[in-house]
């Protein structure tokens, strides 16, 4: 698998970033906007945003003082093609893939079994 596979499905390894994502998927969002959810300090969201920007999940630009995010699913495509290659799968479906997140981010609630 490629390097840049590896950190794709790295960073989709772990939640917070699924649910960075998922949160992605509706809309732009201001880094600030990004964090406002999650009991965690900006410094470690923002540790979360640069591995999903290495990782190419996820595009950040500065507009005037503040720095904007944007879903990228380029890099998703890439590895639902490599996960596409095992066969059996239908074709990417951004729709599904929401979904999935979703039920991801339910089961990941804190006091949820």
């Amino acid at each position: 698998m490629s390097q840049k596979l590896n950190q794709i499905f790295s960073a989709l390894a772990d939640p917070t970033r699924r649910d960075i994502l998922m949160m992605l998927l509706e809309d732009d969002m201001a880094v600030t906007d990004v964090a406002e959810p999650f009991d965690m300090s900006l410094a470690a969201i923002s540790k979360h945003l640069i591995v999903l920007s290495n990782a190419g999940l996820i595009l950040q630009e500065r507009r005037g003082r503040v720095k904007w995010c944007k879903l990228d699913t380029e890099a998703i495509h890439a590895a639902f093609i490599w996960i596409q290659s095992f066969g059996q799968l239908d074709p990417m479906n951004l729709d599904s893939f929401e979904e999935f997140l979703e039920t991801e981010k339910l089961l990941n609630k804190p006091g949820s079994t």
